[in-house]
């Protein structure tokens, strides 16, 4: 049966995230329901990388089989017309039948996005994460260059967590201000549950001065979610893509030049 990859963006503000609830409304729900109306018959789908409530996703993988023959345009704007206004396809590719967009991915990318100002902006609301505090940006990049590499990251691990390991290589942390706006780049094989969010209440700890640089490794080789901060906000958090061998010739993540791109992208 033939395989397709899409390529899909969403605004997780609304949304109860990727995995299929109950409810029927989480992203896979939604695109499943919309593809089976497209092919004519039931279709699963398996993404890159699951997002947990109020995380978006400026390129989430999915790939799925289906025997109907549908031009790409029915699978892009057919598909887009089943959906909400929050969740669209992108793009799609035909891949060959090794494909997989989980287990086939060698990296993935998150990207944070934080306003820092002492107010709130409402045209940011669900659309990053917030601190009234001041930062420090070199703190924070003296600070996450300690988490580059291969290491277990169980302190920064959700209790719900279903991984097998918690060893993760993460790359090094890419930290780039605009103003007030900072964008915080995650590049890694893979990432735990509410890792990337729990990192990050860690690393604005030691920008706004509340904790010393040194006691972010402290924290890592403790290896107790007990001693990190408490988990941030999901709001700023996005899932940017997964890498692929290049024969499939699944679109994948770019240097974008950072927030103004990002928000280039949001708009």
């Amino acid at each position: 049966m033939p395989r397709y990859a899409l390529t899909l963006a969403y605004d997780g503000s609304g949304l109860p995230g990727w995995q299929t609830q109950p409810s029927g409304q989480a992203v896979q729900d939604r695109l499943e329901r919309a593809l089976a109306a497209v092919a004519g018959h039931p279709v699963a789908t398996i993404c890159a990388g699951r997002t947990d409530a109020g995380v978006h996703a400026l390129r989430q993988v999915v790939h799925f089989d289906s025997d109907a023959r549908r031009p790409d345009s029915a699978w892009v704007r057919g598909v887009n017309a089943h959906l909400p206004a929050a969740i669209a396809v992108r793009t799609v590719t035909r891949v060959s039948d090794d494909f997989h967009a989980r287990y086939g991915a060698s990296r993935r990318r998150y990207r944070y996005l934080l306003y820092s100002s002492p107010v709130r902006h409402p045209l940011l609301a669900g659309r990053s994460g917030w601190t009234f505090r001041e930062l420090d940006d070199a703190r924070m990049r003296e600070a996450a260059a300690l988490l580059a590499g291969e290491h277990d990251f169980s302190a920064f691990r959700s209790s719900e967590c279903q991984a097998a390991s918690p060893v993760r290589r993460l790359e090094p942390i890419a930290i780039r201000r605009h103003g007030p706006l900072l964008l915080f780049d995650f590049a890694g094989n893979a990432f735990l549950h509410h890792m990337i969010r729990n990192l990050m209440g860690s690393l604005l700890m030691i920008g706004d001065g509340r904790r010393p640089v040194a006691w972010l490794a402290e924290v890592l080789a403790s290896r107790d979610r007990r001693r990190a901060a408490p988990t941030f906000e999901p709001h700023g958090l996005y899932l940017d893509g997964a890498l692929y061998e290049p024969r499939f010739g699944v679109p994948s993540w770019s240097d974008d030049g950072g927030v103004p791109a990002l928000l280039a992208a949001l708009s």
